[in-house]
């Protein structure tokens, strides 16, 4: 394994323990998961969908916050990027099948998983990666 992998791995394993001890020490959470985190709310409204769990407590996720956010401001209206935060809502994790922060998982317009990837992921990887699938996106910036 090369030193990029390895130290992709080490980062996997810290942001693992970072998540068991905040889940842990924050107890059940921050409340009641909203409804709008279902995947009946987030998925299957005429648009391709990228959901990323990810938490605001781990490197890789904070890593993936410019990223999110240039996906939901350079693809609007064709893109749905949603952030859900499995710290305050640790249902999420069982709800969505999350083993590793962050998750990112693809579904198509009709709300069908096509891929999911853990760790970290760039934004021309994830743009690569919707190619590849067969779903063209237009950037509106």
């Amino acid at each position: 394994m090369n030193t990029t992998g390895k130290i992709v791995v080490v980062v996997v394993l810290i942001a693992a323990v970072v998540v068991a001890i905040a889940v842990r020490q924050n107890g059940p959470g921050a409340g009641p998961m909203p409804a709008a985190y279902r995947p009946e709310q987030l998925l299957g409204k005429g648009l391709p969908a990228m959901v990323d769990l990810g938490s605001d407590k781990c490197i890789p996720c904070k890593m993936m916050a410019p990223v999110l956010e240039e996906l939901r401001d350079g693809l609007a209206g064709t893109l749905q990027v949603s952030f859900l935060d499995v710290v305050k809502y640790p249902d999420l994790l069982s709800l969505y099948g999350v083993q590793v922060i962050p998750t990112q998982i693809f579904y198509d317009a009709t709300g069908k998983e096509l891929f999911r990837h853990e760790g970290f992921y760039s934004k021309q990887d994830i743009l690569a990666k919707w190619r590849e699938l067969g779903v063209g996106l237009t950037e509106t910036k």
